[in-house]
């Protein structure tokens, strides 16, 4: 089990952004899925954090910026601010979750092959347990050139895959649906 101290779970939300969300794979059932995954997560008592990306894109306070209306933010949920990929870079959200006494992070949001999967490692790195809600994360298809793209579903899938598989020391890292995850349970 993880090998931070704490025993609490948290669910993290991570850049389900106007601007982020706004031509990913599959848009609205993924949002769907986020926004299932808050409403069991807050029925089993899991808090919710929420992290919010900006840069040059992705200006604060934009309309591109803020929270997609279908996740129903509350105002008294945690919120960290990053400006790089993984969630722990550059912010406060590891005070934040030793403070909570977190070990346990289930994770949602976007996008899967930037910030879902620097914000995976880095809790892992960090020692959490991780669970990645594989249908609650999403990217666009990503073009390397006119003949090779990298399409956003076998990003996801490459995730899916990854955080089925890896193996850190003392942590469990695994993958669960919005519907089926147990809030609380490693």
């Amino acid at each position: 089990m993880s090998t931070r101290p704490g025993s609490k779970s948290i669910l993290l939300v991570v850049d389900v952004q106007v601007g982020v969300v706004s031509s990913v794979w599959e848009r609205d059932r993924i949002v769907g899925n986020v926004a299932l995954a808050v409403s069991r997560a807050r029925a089993a008592d899991v808090p919710v954090v929420w992290v919010q990306h900006d840069d040059e894109q992705l200006k604060r306070d934009s309309p591109e910026w803020q929270w997609v209306p279908e996740l129903g933010l509350e105002l008294d949920e945690t919120r960290v601010y990053k400006n790089f990929n993984s969630a722990f870079e550059g912010t406060e959200l590891l005070e934040v979750l030793d403070k909570m006494e977190v070990s346990h992070i289930y994770l949602a949001g976007a996008a899967t092959n930037w910030c879902i999967r620097a914000t995976a490692y880095a809790a892992l790195e960090r020692g959490f347990d991780v669970t990645l809600l594989s249908d609650a994360h999403t990217t666009v298809d990503m073009e390397l050139a006119p003949d090779r793209v990298v399409e956003a579903r076998m990003a996801i899938d490459d995730l899916n895959a990854a955080m089925r598989w890896l193996s850190y020391p003392g942590r469990v890292n695994c993958v669960a649906l919005a519907k089926e995850v147990s809030f609380g349970a490693s």
